[in-house]
């Protein structure tokens, strides 16, 4: 089921460090089945001017998201209390981490280390999945 999600409901997804960003997002799915084989970049589809995404996991420990970003899309700058780590599967996206920016392509994967400031811009149209670990401690070294 589709549904615009509310400011209240970006700042409980992402943390509540996060601004309310000034752009369309839809959360098309709630929690997928946990035993079938999944396409993760067939399980979002592309917006025109949107971000839109498809929750696989949300447990209290973490979540597992696909996104897609039309071209342009992006989410400001936030910190968040737990580390994140995106891959992203279509397209390319610049992602900035601790204010040095990472061009980011299909196949590649950057870390967003908790309490770290990032952002996330869609260069080209772009789809990634979000894993975050609600998980606060020392890093291991």
């Amino acid at each position: 089921m589709d549904y615009t999600l509310s400011v209240s409901g970006i700042t409980e997804f992402l943390g509540p460090e996060c601004p309310a960003n000034m752009m369309t997002y839809r959360d098309v799915a709630r929690e997928e089945s946990m035993d079938e084989v999944l396409d993760a970049a067939g399980l979002v589809a592309y917006a025109e001017g949107s971000v839109v995404s498809r929750t696989l996991i949300n447990r209290d420990t973490g979540s597992v998201t696909v996104f897609s970003f039309d071209k342009g899309e992006s989410l400001s700058e936030h910190t968040a209390p737990f580390d994140a780590l995106v891959h992203v599967l279509d397209g390319e996206a610049e992602i900035t981490v601790g204010g040095v920016s990472h061009r980011v392509k299909a196949g590649q994967m950057i870390l967003m280390p908790g309490g770290t400031p990032h952002a996330l811009k869609a260069v080209e149209r772009f789809k990634m999945t979000l894993f975050l670990a609600r998980i606060k401690g020392p890093a291991k070294k």
